[in-house]
């Protein structure tokens, strides 16, 4: 339905739930089309940040109705980003294919022993 209305704006929440991956990145495929193609601007709520790193070219972090962080996916992936927003401990690495940011998660802060001896 979105698609056959033709507006200048797409807004999205979650479009990718419940889909394997094949079928996350169909969509988020097309929506880049929808971007790239058709010029659309299109918003949407993603909460795999990897997906949304490689398929968005500005996001925004969020937390508590707040914004936490906005940029390129490089300048909001990042640890210290992910710590704050979703009190997670990450590593990220640029992902080989586009160099865009990919999240490893390590873990809570509270679980991760200490590397002292």
């Amino acid at each position: 339905m979105t698609l056959a209305q033709e507006t200048g704006i797409v807004l999205l929440d979650e479009p990718t739930t419940y889909l394997d991956l094949a079928h996350q990145v169909d969509v988020l495929e097309l929506v880049r089309r929808l971007n790239r193609s058709h010029g659309r601007t299109v918003v949407m709520v993603l909460h795999d940040i990897s997906l949304a790193a490689r398929y968005s070219d500005h996001i925004v972090a969020m937390k508590d109705g707040r914004i936490v962080a906005q940029g390129t996916p490089a300048e909001v992936v990042t640890p210290q980003v992910l710590r704050e927003v979703f009190g997670l401990e990450a590593q990220v690495v640029n992902e080989p294919t586009e160099g865009r940011p990919h999240v490893i998660p390590i873990g809570q802060p509270a679980a991760i022993p200490s590397m002292r001896a």
